[in-house]
């Protein structure tokens, strides 16, 4: 099996170099285990080896085995918490080798490719069902807040201070106000951008690929306000905010406010700056 391009930066990660060398094995093991004919990788996943799967049923799956880290540590129990509504199917979970058997959404066609108001009508229906009072292991929004916000000031130095540091100070004042005068508490996806809700047969669209946290509404529509999939200008980023707080009843200033945050605490991943992320801090804060 030839490792797909989209990983190799994973070894530079603690523990990934050791993880790409054993995934040849740790795939043939999850493909024994289930016994499943498996097909050569996609190539969107970037922490994880995702291929088509078919069981001895004929059942269309897909099997994902993750890198171990934290954010994805709990995706098997959000798609179980779903059950399938408005996100696909956890059909098997193997915790041991962080893998997933998971029901393969055809067409599969990419929210993305949508209109930028097309997508959005989507976004408003599908949501809400994903808004569910959750309890069991997941990590709340206030306790990620805590580990953002401890992070992001050591990444800016690391990173050469790369962009003023009122962004980052700014981040840190919303994200400390914000965590403590959330309302309501849902299971909530900060990764729910236009490239992990795809076009299926058994629903319109589905959910794929969370990153789970509980906290409150206001926060799930940041990914799709900041996801430059639909568009990465001032306009489409405005227009994001505006339709989403409105549509789906949401907090507008507390959607602006948690994007700024989320899109600082996610701008520096190792020696990488993500210059787009500071371009639609400046463009929420004109």
């Amino acid at each position: 099996m030839r490792i797909p391009d989209e990983l190799t930066w994973l070894r530079a990660m603690p523990g990934g170099a050791q993880w790409l060398a054993g995934l040849p094995e740790l795939l043939d093991t999850c493909a024994r285990h289930w016994s499943l004919r498996v097909g050569p990788p996609f190539g969107s996943g970037t922490t994880s080896l995702v291929v088509p799967a078919d069981r001895v049923d004929g059942t269309r799956a897909v099997l994902k085995v993750q890198f171990p880290d934290s954010e994805s540590e709990h995706e098997a129990a959000a798609l179980h918490h779903w059950d399938g509504d408005g996100a696909a199917r956890l059909l098997a979970h193997d915790p041991d080798r962080r893998a997933l058997l998971i029901e393969r959404c055809d067409p599969g066609t990419p929210l993305r490719v949508l209109p930028l108001d097309d997508a959005l009508d989507a976004v408003v229906t599908l949501l809400p069902r994903l808004w569910r009072p959750a309890d069991g292991p997941f990590l709340s929004l206030a306790e990620a807040v805590r580990g953002w916000t401890v992070r992001l000031p050591a990444a800016w130095e690391r990173a050469g201070r790369p962009y003023e540091r009122r962004f980052v100070d700014l981040a840190l004042d919303l994200l400390t106000g914000l965590a403590t005068g959330q309302g309501g508490q849902v299971l909530v996806n900060q990764d729910l951008h236009a490239s992990n809700v795809l076009r299926s047969t058994r629903e319109p669209w589905l959910a794929i690929d969370p990153k789970p946290l509980v906290g409150e509404r206001e926060f799930s529509a940041v990914p799709m306000v900041r996801g430059p999939e639909l568009g990465h200008s001032r306009a489409a980023v405005r227009r994001r905010l505006d339709r989403l707080s409105a549509e789906l009843g949401l907090d507008r200033s507390r959607v602006r406010d948690w994007t700024i945050g989320h899109t600082m605490a996610w701008s520096i991943a190792g020696d990488t700056v993500f210059a787009e992320h500071i371009e639609i801090v400046r463009w929420l804060l004109d």
